[in-house]
């Protein structure tokens, strides 16, 4: 297993992202907080860039690369820069790749330039409150009538919820045998029936714009079903091992960064005469935080380059998924700790890093479904 799978293009790529997000976003980040949302001109901003939609064809108004290497570049500046990362990664990954493989040649004309421009922010909405990792048990149902779908149904915790121009519902369609099928939708800015809710107020990730959507007899053209009816559920779990590398990404790259910021602090921070870092149960702690990030940075460049040559297995997605979360929960934990008083004020960069971890092992599938999905593959 390789321990840098970057080459020199993905390292000017990287200088992009940095000066980009230095610009046009570190400086009004604490703005983004306070609103609870980012800001819809950093979406046009970073579109005019060439930062969204970066496995997008280029007819469609993307980069048109399918190395993975550049998405895990972005993500990790995103993390670097202490800019926001799940609302990026939900549209500029997640939903632009089911927009531009499993759609139709005028739903990509429709839809993609603007996604790939950021004048159409994207959603996905699956989880709803009695749903979330098993998404056999969503109730949002979707009957058909005609040219129409009819949705109705509620869905819950969704990134990009507010500023959200398309959303891709997940929804029961009751033509399947049993009524068991799930179809995706993608529902627009303005449809009739298509209210949200309240803003979520979330213990992380302040400026990601969380929010609960209400659908009351929402007529959605037929024209809006992306792939076939009642084929969503085996979408969905092809692009699941994707999504929780994303996540196992933002999870390598901050216990990276919070690891750094504090050896740096550990050296000059002193107690009873001598750099706190200096006693034996912190440098031991120090030094087995570095171990285990270093072998979860391998883990996840292995993952990266099984994924460019279309290898990762679910269960190796699952493993990577789990593993890094966890250990990004812990190393904020312990570094936090390391901090003392000064770690736990509000303001603190490491008090921060600490909340935004916290629910990492939660989306994307729970530590405990990635640990169900490996036992199964072991035959358990």
């Amino acid at each position: 297993m390789e321990h840098n799978v970057y080459e020199s293009v993905h390292e000017e790529f990287r200088d992009l992202c940095r000066v980009f997000l230095a610009r046009e976003a570190v400086p009004y980040h604490d703005e983004w907080e306070r609103d609870g949302v980012i800001s819809r001109e950093v979406w046009r901003k970073a579109g005019k860039a060439g930062l969204l939609g970066l496995g997008v064809p280029v007819e469609h108004g993307g980069a048109g690369v399918t190395d993975f290497r550049y998405v895990a570049v972005f993500i990790e500046e995103l993390v670097r820069s202490r800019v926001t990362a799940p609302g990026f990664v939900a549209h500029n990954d997640i939903i632009a790749s089911y927009l531009a493989t499993r759609t139709t040649a005028e739903q990509r004309d429709r839809w993609l330039p603007g996604v790939c421009a950021g004048e159409l922010v994207a959603a996905i909405a699956m989880t709803e409150p009695d749903a979330g990792s098993d998404l056999m048990g969503i109730r949002t149902t979707a009957v058909r009538d005609g040219d129409w779908f009819v949705l109705n149904g509620q869905k819950t915790f969704i990134t990009n919820g507010e500023n959200a121009d398309l959303v891709m519902v997940a929804a029961k369609t009751p033509t399947a045998r049993g009524g068991q099928g799930i179809s995706l939708l993608v529902v627009e800015r303005d449809t009739p029936g298509f209210t949200r809710g309240r803003k979520l107020e979330k213990l992380g990730w302040q400026a990601s714009d969380t929010s609960e959507l209400f659908f009351d007899d929402c007529r959605v053209p037929a024209a809006n079903l992306i792939g076939k009816e009642n084929a969503g559920q085996g979408y969905l779990m092809a692009g699941m091992p994707r999504e929780r590398l994303c996540i196992a990404t933002v999870a390598v790259a901050t216990a990276e960064k919070m690891l750094a910021e504090t050896l740096a602090y550990a050296t000059t921070r002193t107690a009873f005469g001598q750099p706190i870092g200096s006693f034996q149960h912190n440098r031991f702690l120090l030094a087995t935080l570095d171990t285990e990030i270093t072998l979860a940075r391998v883990f996840l460049n292995h993952c990266v380059t099984e994924l460019n040559a279309r290898r990762l297995t679910v269960t190796d997605a699952a493993k990577v998924k789990w593993w890094t979360t966890e250990l990004q929960v812990r190393v904020a934990d312990r570094c936090l700790q390391l901090y003392g008083g000064s770690g736990y004020l509000k303001e603190s960069p490491i008090a921060k890093e600490w909340a935004n971890s916290r629910v990492q092992t939660i989306y994307g599938g729970t530590t405990e479904i990635m640990k169900e999905m490996i036992g199964v593959s072991l035959g358990l």
